[in-house]
């Protein structure tokens, strides 16, 4: 998914940084972009849980049909709604290259996976939303870890705090493994999901 928008004009308008050099700009200007930003007028229900499930949609990347198709398997799944649709959402591939630190954003780690860049248990992957389990080891391939983007992940570059308690991973190696399925609380994304389960079940 490619979304050609600025990602500070979009981090404004949902009201949340989308990357860390979006922080500075959004700090800068916590309003949402136009020349109405400033003063618009109080919010509708609707209007709340669409601004929500934007958010969740873009802090993961993801186009609409996949942000439904996760609500839908989440709907179907055990446990609450809401807290399954994020936990599957961050088992992603895309989502796991970046929280381990091999790439500085959800948007690089797309790319990277699309051209072929990591293995997923020694066999090439290059679908990020791929569905990754407990146990399966995901690596930088061999051909690839003298590039500069690697380079640079292999020095802990994009680690800001602590790393996802989920994974272990050895950035030396450009390698993680996924210990468990993540929790909630774990998952750093700025989110209220009952607010999007109840925009899909309206």
């Amino acid at each position: 998914m490619n979304n050609s928008r600025p990602k500070a004009k979009l981090s404004r308008a949902l009201g949340i940084p989308l990357t860390r050099k979006c922080v500075k700009y959004f700090e800068r200007r916590p309003f949402p972009p136009g020349v109405h930003g400033r003063g618009r007028r109080k919010a509708s229900d609707y209007q709340v849980r669409l601004l929500e499930k934007q958010r969740l949609r873009h802090q993961y990347n993801i186009s609409e049909v996949q942000m439904r198709a996760a609500y839908d398997a989440a709907h179907k799944a055990e446990g609450k709604t809401g807290e399954t649709m994020v936990t599957l959402l961050e088992r992603r591939l895309d989502a796991t290259v970046f929280r381990a630190g091999f790439t500085r954003t959800i948007y690089q780690a797309r790319q990277l996976v699309v051209h072929g860049h990591f293995t997923v248990d020694g066999k090439k992957v290059d679908r990020p939303g791929y569905k990754l389990k407990p146990g399966q080891v995901i690596e930088v391939r061999e051909s690839s870890r003298q590039k500069p983007p690697f380079q640079i992940a292999a020095t802990g570059a994009h680690i800001d705090g602590p790393t996802a308690p989920y994974l272990s991973t050895v950035l030396e190696e450009l390698r993680t493994t996924v210990i468990r399925a993540p929790q909630r609380t774990e998952v750093p994304v700025l989110c209220d999901e009952q607010l999007v389960v109840e925009y899909y079940a309206r």
